[in-house]
């Protein structure tokens, strides 16, 4: 076991499910307090116990020190239609419990605070989550250094945390914001298409970028390989999917 698995593997808490609320119809904003402290690092998920035999990972979409009302705190944002089983059972037992189970502090695809290289985060939809929490980490650090935040949605309508992203992006010029839409309306004034095409049309090099990387895995397959034919350096490209692909 790596030395990040033998923290996680003591890391189990019991939280108290403080908030649910939707971000957008199909994305819910879930609030975790937990009643011990806990340690993870920004792009690291956590898996919800359901029981003993079934437990489901999320990203958590925090950063380390985030607190909820005072104290503590773990985000996370479940998306998932009501047809998708595996995030609306996991909803289903937040919902139906003032208590759950969780273990903090998973994954290898964690922000690698000691690097220098320009950073490119890219999420698929709900993968935000994960780029959320790095994206937090890096402004509560006062980074000043290339980041390149882009986001692929469906549809206007799944965008959310404008306001906070515009905040962000306005907090450092060399911070930089990037919408993708697939399927615009005819209200839609930004860029449209696949996400991971708009990273390879802006550089025509990825060399030099740390690349972290969150979205449904057949997509995170598809973005590793074009990003590789494009120079990236697979040990400087992070994203959780890869343990799988």
């Amino acid at each position: 076991m790596t030395e990040s698995q033998l923290k996680a593997a003591s890391n189990k808490v019991l939280c108290t499910v403080s908030r649910i609320q939707p971000l957008t119809p199909t994305v819910q904003q879930v609030i975790l307090t937990p009643k011990a402290p806990v340690e993870f690092k920004a792009g690291q998920y956590l898996q919800i116990y359901l029981s003993d035999s079934d437990k489901r990972p999320f990203s958590i979409a925090c950063a380390p020190g985030f607190s909820f009302e005072g104290k503590p705190a773990l985000e996370l944002q479940i998306g998932g239609a009501v047809t998708d089983n595996y995030a609306s059972q996991a909803l289903a037992h937040l919902s139906d419990n003032t208590e759950v189970l969780v273990q903090v502090g998973l994954g290898e695809a964690y922000w690698r605070e000691e690097s220098t290289n320009p950073i490119i985060l890219l999420a698929g939809g709900t993968g935000f989550s994960y780029v959320h929490s790095i994206a937090s980490a890096i402004a509560n650090a006062n980074l000043n250094r290339s980041v390149q935040l882009y986001w692929g949605l469906r549809n206007p309508q799944a965008l959310y945390a404008a306001d906070e992203l515009a905040a962000w992006q306005a907090s450092n010029v060399q911070y930089q914001l990037n919408l993708v839409v697939q399927e615009p309306d005819a209200n839609w004034q930004g860029r449209t298409g696949f996400v991971h095409q708009a990273v390879l049309d802006d550089h025509a090099d990825l060399a030099a970028y740390d690349i972290y990387i969150a979205g449904p895995f057949a997509m995170v397959g598809v973005v590793r390989d074009a990003f590789l034919a494009q120079g990236a350096k697979r040990e400087q490209m992070y994203a959780d999917a890869f343990a799988w692909l």
